[in-house]
């Protein structure tokens, strides 16, 4: 798995992630949705850890600065 996050992409998952379990875990977010968007945070923690994202490998995208440079230059 090669690395497709830049940093701070990777910051902001995780910061979005800490967010919606705080509202999880003081009761803000109850319900359906909160168990949904306890699914969503743990995904985007996941993803922010491994500096990988799926859905960028579909749709052919990166953060990652050092991951965008041409090999072809060296």
């Amino acid at each position: 798995m090669k690395k497709n996050m830049g940093k701070c992409d990777r910051i902001l998952r995780a910061v979005g992630a800490v967010i919606i379990a705080i509202l999880y875990l003081t009761g803000v977010l109850t319900g359906t949705l909160g168990m949904v968007l306890l699914v969503v945070a743990l995904v985007l923690l996941l993803t922010s850890l491994m500096g990988f994202c799926p859905a960028y490998t579909i749709f052919g995208m990166k953060t990652c600065s050092k991951c965008s440079i041409d090999k072809s230059d060296e």
